[in-house]
């Protein structure tokens, strides 16, 4: 019985539970891996700076830190590639747990590397390399827990069921956040000794939480279903084959997801740059932000706690997002979205620097709450633009790209740009504003994806 047969054979009661739990899996992967991975974005922005880089300017340093995290960002199209041929190939939920699997493992032992006064440099190259392993790691897990959730929902509820994966981010920074700033209230030598690295450490034991849990979801039965259709398309040819006077039987495959995907460059360069302008806006408010209201004056643990409940406040806004994209489709609310943030960027900066937690906290609320009308629908729409045995790597790369040139280089530019205009946030306001018209122009350019049909093998 194929996996869509199976799925049709259940009621629909069955159907809903079974969507649900597939639902609630991608959710819970997805904050453990980003945990994982916007923990390492806050460490960032006030402790690697201090432990890695001592000696340094302190924008210099900052700088340098921002350079180790964006190696992630590098590395995630790298994993989007790697992870999406074996998902395309294999199945979703083998890719699912190895990647949770090299998260956990590699974001544990960032808990032990060794800093400057120990390790010399040696310690920020170690830092990179398990920032790598985290990119790559993060780079396959996105794809995987988004197309599980859309591959067991109802059509016309796509957009809300794929929203809870990137409602992941926002709950793992929650977490994150709230294990770094907990530890951020012990005296400073100490934090900066030993507290910072109890959440990474802590990463081992989340790991086994998301391993029991991924081991009991279901394969996606719409992948199923299409890796039957091809098995019976070429037994149905060699069949054919000798009753058309034909000497050889064809036994071809179809061509790598990726060549499937790199023979239309057109929907992956076009997802990658209506995407970037949200990572940048997202990354801005996780380091930079943070960074720019500690340098005013800010008590630091305020400021990751102000975060903290701005990010636990956005992750409705995620899920609504996705929702009211399956109204009014993917475009409207994301380009909605990045005009309501070019207008916030000013009042934005200005409440960061106003040296009051309740103002910063109202800047981080304000901001996340807009972000996450463009990044709650951004999983569907990207997932949406491929064929099923090419959805893993294309959704995947095309994903990765645009987190690589939306965020994986932002906080570090928008660090130096602040530099060197003289720590001046009108360029800074300028250069995201700028980011954030391309990506409309783009969105824009993209056909809308919500009616498309996910059967479609090929794409």
């Amino acid at each position: 019985m194929s996996g869509l047969t199976q799925l049709q054979a259940l009621g629909t009661a069955e159907r809903r539970k079974e969507a649900r739990t597939v639902i609630a899996s991608s959710y819970l992967g997805s904050t453990i891996e980003y945990y994982d991975f916007l923990l390492y974005a806050t460490a960032a922005a006030v402790v690697f700076p201090k432990v890695f880089f001592s000696g340094m300017d302190e924008w210099v340093a900052v700088v340098a830190a921002y350079g180790t995290f964006a190696a992630g960002y590098v590395a995630r199209p790298v994993g989007g590639i790697i992870f999406g041929h074996f998902g395309d190939r294999m199945g979703r939920k083998g890719m699912l747990i190895v990647s949770m699997l090299v998260m956990g493992l590699a974001s544990t032992l960032i808990g032990v590397v060794p800093g400057a006064s120990v390790a010399g440099p040696w310690g920020a190259v170690l830092l990179v390399i398990l920032r790598v392993c985290q990119g790559i790691a993060v780079g396959g897990e996105w794809g995987g827990a988004a197309l599980m959730a859309l591959e067991h929902s109802e059509s016309g509820k796509r957009g809300f069921a794929a929203s809870f994966v990137n409602a992941g981010a926002p709950t793992g920074a929650v977490l994150g956040t709230l294990i770094l700033g907990a530890f951020s209230a012990l005296p400073n030598d100490q934090f900066l000794a030993w507290g910072w690295r109890v959440p990474f450490l802590l990463s081992f034991v989340l790991l086994g939480v998301g391993m029991f849990v991924r081991l009991k979801v279901s394969e996606s039965p719409i992948f199923k279903a299409a890796i039957e259709q091809e098995e019976a398309e070429r037994e149905k040819a060699a069949q054919e084959a000798p009753a058309q006077g034909k000497n050889t039987v064809p036994t071809a495959k179809p061509a790598m997801p990726l060549l499937q995907v790199l023979r239309r460059p057109k929907t992956l360069i076009f997802t990658m740059l209506a995407g970037a302008a949200g990572f940048a806006l997202q990354v801005v408010l996780a380091t930079f932000s943070v960074t720019y209201a500690v340098s005013k004056g800010a008590d630091r643990q305020g400021v990751l706690y102000a975060f903290a409940a701005a990010s636990l406040i956005s992750i409705v806004f995620v899920i609504m997002g996705g929702r009211l994209s399956d109204k009014l489709g993917r475009r409207p609310v994301m380009i909605g979205g990045l005009v309501l943030f070019i207008i916030y960027l000013v009042p934005m900066f200005q409440l960061l620097s106003s040296n009051n937690i309740m103002l910063i906290f109202v800047a981080f609320a304000i901001g996340l709450m807009i972000h996450s009308t463009l990044f709650g629908p951004l999983a569907a729409f990207v997932s949406e633009q491929f064929g099923t045995t090419s959805r893993y790597t294309g959704a995947s790369l095309g994903y990765q790209l645009a987190t690589l040139l939306g965020a994986g280089f932002t906080p570090g530019i928008v660090a130096q740009i602040f530099k060197d205009s003289g720590q001046n946030t009108g360029s800074v306001v300028w250069y995201l504003a700028i980011m954030s018209a391309v990506s409309i122009v783009f969105i824009l350019l993209t056909k809308e994806p919500k009616n498309n049909d996910l059967q479609t093998v090929r794409a």
